[in-house]
C-alpha cells in the first residue's frame, strides 16, 4: 500500500525543486510544472513497473511514459534523478548550455529516462499509440502512459491519435490531460474551448475517468483504477483537473506563470512555502 504522506513530501520536495530549477537560468515553465508534481511523484515512485538502473531505450518488460506537453520538463527531470536514473546534483544544470536537462526533453542528450524529443506539441500519443502496439506485438504486458496539457488538446494530430488508438484497440495505453484549464495565452475556454472534454473522449471510444491532480489519494485511486480497466479493448484516459502554480500562493489561479520564471524576490517567497522535505539537490 503506497504512504500517501511520503508521496506527498517527496511532492513538495519536486516543486521545490522546480523552482529553484527555473531560478537559476530566470528560465522554463513553472506554472503547470507546478500543478503536476503530485501526478510525476505518484507514477514515478508508486505506479510505474520500472528499473531505473537498467534504463534502456527500447524499454521490454517495463511501463514506459511519454511527456507530450515537454515544456514540463523540470518535474520529469526532477523525479527522474530522485528515482535514480542519473545524479541528484545534475538538476543544477537545468537549461544551461551544453547541459543533458534542455528545456524540451530530448534523446539526443543521451539522459537516462528520455527516450523521445517533445516539445511540438501534439506528438506524445502517436509516439505513444506506436511504443503500445509496439508492446502488444513482442506480447510485453508492460503499459504505456502519457501526459499532455489541455491547450495541447487544440493540436488536431491529438484526435487523429484519439481515433486510432480507440481504432485498433490499443487497451494498454493510459492518457492523462492535465486540465488546468489555462495556458500560455490566457484560459483555455478564451483561446479554444474544449466543450464537453469528458464526453469527446468518450464519443471517440475512449474509456474515461476523471479525478483530482493535486489530491494524492484520489490520484493514487484513479491510476489504480485506470490500470484495471486496461486489456478490456479501450485505451484509458484520465481528465485531471490541477491548479496550475499549485503550492506557491502568488503563481496560484492565473495563467501568467506559464512560462515565466520568478525574480530574487519572488523565489525567496516560493522557497519559504516549499519546504525542504528530501534533501535539496
Amino acid at each position: 500500500m503506497a504512504d500517501i504522506e511520503n508521496l506527498k513530501k517527496i511532492a513538495t520536495q519536486v516543486r521545490r525543486d522546480v523552482v529553484r530549477m527555473v531560478h537559476k537560468p530566470s528560465s522554463g515553465h513553472p506554472g503547470g510544472s507546478l500543478g503536476c508534481a503530485d501526478f510525476f511523484t505518484a507514477l514515478y515512485f508508486d505506479v510505474l513497473n520500472i528499473n531505473p538502473q537498467k534504463f534502456t531505450m527500447d524499454g521490454n518488460g517495463e511501463d514506459l511514459f511519454f511527456l507530450s506537453n515537454g515544456h514540463l520538463s523540470a518535474p520529469w527531470y526532477s523525479v527522474l534523478a530522485r528515482r535514480g536514473y542519473f545524479d541528484v546534483k545534475e538538476l543544477e544544470s537545468f537549461r544551461l548550455i551544453n547541459s543533458r536537462l534542455q528545456g524540451h526533453p530530448t534523446p539526443a542528450e543521451h539522459l537516462p529516462g528520455i527516450r523521445v524529443a517533445s516539445g511540438s506539441l501534439g506528438q506524445g500519443l502517436s509516439v505513444a499509440c506506436g511504443a503500445a502496439l509496439a508492446k502488444k506485438l513482442n506480447n510485453d504486458k508492460s503499459l504505456v502512459y502519457t501526459l499532455h496539457g489541455d491547450g495541447e488538446l487544440q493540436e488536431g494530430q491529438i484526435w487523429e491519435a484519439v481515433l486510432f488508438a480507440a481504432a485498433k484497440k490499443i487497451d494498454n495505453l493510459i492518457a492523462t490531460v492535465d486540465y488546468n484549464g489555462k495556458q500560455i495565452d490566457g484560459p483555455v475556454d478564451s483561446v479554444v474551448t474544449l466543450g464537453d472534454l469528458s464526453a469527446k473522449w468518450r464519443a471517440f471510444g475512449w474509456d474515461v475517468l476523471e479525478t483530482n491532480g493535486n489530491d494524492m489519494a484520489q490520484l493514487l485511486a484513479t491510476l489504480g483504477e485506470a490500470k484495471s480497466r486496461t486489456g478490456k479493448g479501450k485505451p484509458v484516459v484520465i481528465l485531471m483537473r490541477t491548479e496550475m502554480g499549485m503550492g506557491v500562493d502568488f503563481m496560484m489561479g492565473t495563467h501568467k506563470w506559464h512560462g515565466k520564471a520568478p525574480n530574487n524576490d519572488e523565489f525567496a517567497k516560493a522557497m519559504e512555502q516549499l519546504p525542504e522535505t528530501v534533501g535539496d539537490f
